[in-house]
Formats: C-alpha cells, structure tokens, sequence
C-alpha cells in the first residue's frame, strides 16, 4: 500500500445483466473478474473483502423487452434497485463498494446510493466516468434504445422518470468524462448544455493522461466528499482490452490506464468504484479480465514501488 491510502473494508458486489447492452455476454462479467483473481488482489493491496452477493438479472430469451426505445426497463430497474439497496449496505458497515459489472445500466444504482449516503451527511459526491463513450443518451435520442448508453444522463437528472426517479444524483460540474472518442449527437447536444467535462481521447494524445486525470479530480473533488470511479472497459484500446461489450479503437494504452487508477488513489478520495462491460465471450483467454484485477488493484493502492 502507498503512504496516505487508507486501509478499508471493501463491499465487493457482482451484478449479472447485459440487458442493457446491444451484445451479449457481459452478465458474465463477474464471474471472469473472479476467476481473475479481484479477490486475492484487494487482499494484497492490504483491505479485507467483505462478500455482499451476487444481483442477477432474468436472461434475455425469457424477459419482456418491453419498449423499443428503452430496452428490457422494467427488469433493469429492478437490478438497479437492487444494486442500490446493496451498495447502500456496504456504505453502512463503513465499506469502500467494488462493484464488478455488468453493462453499464448498473451504474444508476451504485452511483445513486453513495450519492444518497452522502447527502444524509450534507456533503455531494464527485463522478469521474471512464469510458469510450458518455452515455447520456435519453430515450428519444438513442440509436439503439440500449440503457446502458443512458446512465450518466440518468444520474445527472436527464432521462424517463422512471429511471431519474426523485431529480439527479449528482451536479455537472462535478463530473468528468475521461477516455470519449464515440459521442452521439443528442448526447454532444446535452454535454454542452450541462457543462459536463469531456475528456477525449484527442484532448488526451494532445495534453497527456496525467494532466486530463488531475483536471478531473479537480471537479470531482471540488465541494465534494470525495468521488465515484466508473471504469468501463472499453476506454481502453481493444489491443489493450479485447474482452469488452462495445469495443472502439484508439483508446488508453495500459500505462494510462493505471494511471488514472494510480491518481484516483493517491488523492485519498475515492468514495467507490465499478468495473463494467467485461465481455468474456469475446476475451481471449480472460486477458481483460486480469487487466481489469490490475486496475482495480491500483484504484485500491497498489503501486510500483
């Protein structure tokens, strides 16, 4: 462990759907990142695992898919729920929540529940989303009604009100997108509206993984309590990451992504964190899945020397 990282208790929970996506095999997810080794990895970056359970949701060939524009709603609310009352468990036992995803949808419980804990204690919380893409999509204006391309918009208050619910969880200017080089164009529309922070791959290859990360922290930590780190997959390059749902290329070499994960670290400010889109079906021989352990294992403080 680095000098000024916390030893915690870390609430690890595995949430099984791909429902939310348009490719299937991400509910699998979980499974591979255990098979990995995430446990025997948070153990050695010096915090103890505390087992909350596995959410799944009902398989695709025998679920309502409900809406053309939103996808399969009603069973991903229901995991959404769930992932929210399991996240809000581990926060209560003072843990640090790990969730292993999982598409993305499920984002819109995890977030939502450490932003709910917090707000108990007057304080808000900061999101840093790294992702290939920014998914703030709202129903009328995604291509494919697939939920997991609308949950940032959801947090932020945009979106069907059954998946917004009481208003946003979190406030723009506090959320950085780091990794964007696919943006749809609803999603630039309210991106420049809400003043969220996008950090492209472009801005990145131009001024440097560090800088980009240090200016996101910067937001995510600016009036907060401390932040939310959603690690999609695919903000990596597929040469890097193969194994993801919707893979797009020219994304973070491996060095830069540990360093986003070393610096989410060294701010002592991380709050809790989700691994999501791990697609075993398309890995070869669970590589992602063992690049995402060391991912993880960098958020929670290991380091080189």
């Amino acid at each position: 462990m680095t000098k000024g990282t916390a030893r915690r208790d870390v609430a690890l929970i595995s949430v099984s759907i791909d429902l939310g996506a348009g490719r299937r095999g991400v509910d699998m997810g979980p499974s591979a990142l255990r098979i990995a080794g995430i446990t025997a990895a948070i153990e050695a970056a010096g915090h103890r695992v505390c087992e909350l359970g596995t959410i799944t949701a009902g398989g695709l060939e025998t679920t309502d898919a409900g809406e053309t524009r939103m996808r399969f709603l009603a069973e991903i609310v229901k995991v959404v729920d769930r992932t929210r009352e399991l996240v809000r468990t581990g926060l209560s036992r003072n843990c640090l929540p790990l969730v292993l995803g999982g598409d993305h949808s499920l984002s819109m419980g995890s977030v939502a529940a450490v932003a709910n804990h917090c707000r108990e204690q007057g304080e808000r919380i900061g999101v840093i989303w790294v992702d290939a893409h920014a998914d703030m999509n709202r129903p009328a204006t995604s291509p494919s009604g697939n939920v997991h391309g609308m949950p940032l918009a959801v947090l932020l208050g945009h979106g069907d009100p059954r998946l917004v619910g009481a208003g946003a969880s979190v406030a723009p200017e506090n959320v950085s997108v780091l990794g964007a080089r696919e943006l749809d164009a609803g999603e630039k529309r309210l991106i420049g509206e809400l003043g969220v922070r996008v950090f492209s791959m472009s801005e990145i290859d131009e001024r440097g993984a560090a800088v980009c990360m240090d200016e996101a922290l910067e937001r995510a930590n600016d009036g907060t309590g401390g932040f939310h780190l959603s690690l999609d997959l695919d903000a990596l390059d597929p040469r890097v990451a193969p194994g993801v749902g919707t893979p797009v290329q020219g994304g973070l070499t491996y060095r830069e992504g540990h360093l986003v994960c070393e610096k989410a670290s060294r701010s002592g400010r991380l709050l809790s964190m989700e691994v999501v889109e791990l697609n075993p079906v398309l890995d070869d021989r669970n590589h992602t899945a063992d690049l995402a352990v060391g991912l993880v294992a960098s958020a929670l403080g290991k380091t080189i020397l």
